[in-house]
């Protein structure tokens, strides 16, 4: 089967990988020549990938049978609407289905509205006087963010304190006047999560969960970034996350598909659930309608059903099941000095591939050009499996000086003390747990 991969980035080369792994065809469209992806690719189109006229041009051109959409943006302008439209079957949900990711406010209103489990206390605003009156009245931590799209960027988590939230108010009042509008929550202290499951509008299928790392720099300090890295545990669980707190999770996402299907607009493809785990149980910070990056290159080494079988039920309706190898991993992404503010673009990384397999690490390339030209975002990957999260961390880590050039990255993503930190806060807001090995 002939299947166009829309997107470019570590996320898209792990989805490439292990859809040719399944006997698809691949075919990509993309900003740029991913140069892993291009080893992998029959046919390989370059173009924005929100030009929905010129991604179907290629899917045409290449004759496919079929389309996995790898990141938000092209969602947001109805790319699968446009592809199925014109007889492409796609992986990916609708432009109104996607809403749940690309409209905050959209997201916030549709679980009040279906009542879905792990909702919280959310505002939308349009007049800074009436957004000003009610942060002094709400009186709690709030949690301020953009309506639309920001690439894993743009919220500002802010701690109320009495004659003290000046700092929420003139970021939400700087966001109506951009905007028009802006969202605004109640702040859920705890740990984040990530539960990703594939849908095809009706069956849900869940897939490991991870946790990733969005600060910049170690230990969790510095701006929120498109995420440095991630790990897995080979229960599917992570330490601090309970049999109960997981069921809790899954049933929000579950809830979520069926009121999308009962709405008559239903969710195909993946559905990433990002949780935070409060002392009362997981809550739901946001959604997103594709996998994370770098989230997916954790999951998918490990998958042992066909993804293309997977892809299939997806658009037919038919989805069954998913099976993952039970083992720990950890990703650490490399990115140019500077990222996010002011990253070195446009130097050239060089990449000891032979000695990055010896370590038993697996590399996804990201933001780089075939010539290994840094483009300005995160742009390389490197992947540890194994049977514990030591061993996993360790092998990630030790392909990282096989890698050279303006880059940084966090040694800390997956280390026994990062994880433990993360344990120990849980404790700390009073939850009673027996952390899970991993």
């Amino acid at each position: 089967m002939r299947v166009l991969l829309v997107g470019g980035g570590g996320r898209e080369h792990a989805i490439g990988e292990v859809l040719v792994r399944s006997g698809a065809e691949l075919y990509v469209v993309s900003n740029h020549k991913n140069p892993g992806l291009a080893r992998l690719a029959k046919g390989y189109g370059l173009a924005k990938e929100t030009d929905v006229g010129k991604v179907l041009e290629y899917a045409e051109k290449f004759g496919v049978d079929m389309a996995f959409i790898g990141s938000e943006a092209p969602l947001e302008k109805g790319i699968v609407d446009t592809l199925e439209e014109n007889g492409v079957p796609a992986v990916g949900p609708s432009r109104e289905a996607a809403k749940l990711e690309t409209d905050k406010a959209f997201a916030r209103a549709f679980m009040e509205h279906n009542k879905i489990p792990g909702r919280k206390v959310f505002r939308v605003f349009t007049d800074v006087t009436e957004m000003r009156s009610w942060i002094d009245d709400f009186g709690k931590p709030v949690v301020v963010k953009p309506i639309g799209l920001t690439g894993g960027k743009g919220v500002k988590v802010v701690g109320y304190q009495l004659n003290d939230n000046e700092e929420a108010k003139a970021y939400a009042e700087e966001l109506i006047r951009r905007d028009g509008r802006v969202l605004i929550e109640e702040r859920t202290d705890g740990v984040e999560f990530t539960f990703q499951v594939f849908s095809d509008g009706k069956h849900v299928v869940p897939i490991p969960l991870t946790q990733d790392y969005p600060h910049a720099y170690e230990n969790d300090e510095g701006p929120i970034t498109g995420g440095m890295g991630s790990y897995s545990c080979p229960n599917g669980l992570l330490p601090f996350v309970t049999k109960e707190d997981y069921e809790r999770a899954l049933e929000t996402l579950k809830a979520t598909v069926e009121a999308t299907r009962r709405e008559g607009t239903p969710y195909k493809g993946i559905l990433y659930g990002q949780f935070m785990l409060s002392r009362d149980g997981p809550v739901l910070i946001e959604y997103n309608a594709r996998f994370g990056d770098p989230e997916a290159i954790n999951v998918l080494p490990l998958l042992k059903t066909s993804l293309l079988e997977i892809a299939e039920g997806i658009v037919d309706g038919n989805l069954r099941k998913a099976e993952f190898e039970s083992k720990a991993t950890v990703v650490k992404y490399l990115a140019p000095r500077g990222y996010p503010a002011n990253p070195v673009k446009g130097v050239k990384v060089e990449v000891n591939e032979k000695a990055v397999e010896e370590t038993g690490a697996r590399l996804y390339y990201a933001s780089i050009d075939e010539s290994f030209n840094l483009l300005g975002s995160r742009a390389i990957a490197v992947l540890g499996i194994a049977e514990s999260l030591e061993d996993a961390e360790r092998i990630a880590e030790s392909a990282v000086p096989h890698i050279r050039g303006e880059l940084f990255y966090r040694r800390d993503v997956g280390t026994g003390e990062s994880v433990g930190k993360r344990i120990k806060l849980m404790k700390e807001l009073g939850r009673e747990f027996e952390p899970n090995p991993c």
